[in-house]
């Protein structure tokens, strides 16, 4: 059963220039993953607005293939924040699944795990169940 993730990243003071480099290298690293597919999320713009904003330019839309993916999703988004953390600009990272959202900044390491987990508790599906 297929599950589609979305995934925002914004980072203090970036450009679109920069957001779009943060996501293409995010997105290579999600590729590497077995069972997901990534791409760049297509969002309409809002009358007024320019076509392409910041927000869109750094938005992925993820479809979560296999059981147990989710979690792999999830461990490359905290190994990429936390290198992310190294450079001068606070990054965040947003996720989406089936109205559940999950966001993952400059919290303690204690605090994110136990956000995390609960965000796994609630999608990842034990063997046996419906």
């Amino acid at each position: 059963m297929a599950n589609d993730l979305r995934i925002s990243l914004s980072e203090d003071g970036a450009d679109d220039e920069r957001l779009d480099l943060l996501t293409s290298r995010l997105s290579d690293e999600l590729r590497q993953l077995d069972d997901v597919e990534v791409a760049r999320a297509t969002t309409p713009a809002l009358p007024g607005t320019r076509s392409v904003d910041a927000m869109q330019v750094a938005e992925l839309a993820v479809t979560l293939a296999g059981s147990g993916v989710l979690s792999q999703v999830v461990d490359v988004l905290r190994r990429w924040l936390h290198r992310s953390h190294q450079s001068a600009s606070a990054q965040t990272v947003r996720l989406e699944l089936d109205g559940d959202v999950l966001e993952l900044s400059g919290a303690s390491a204690q605090d994110q795990e136990r956000l995390v987990q609960l965000f796994l508790l609630r999608h990842v599906r034990k063997p046996g169940t419906t």
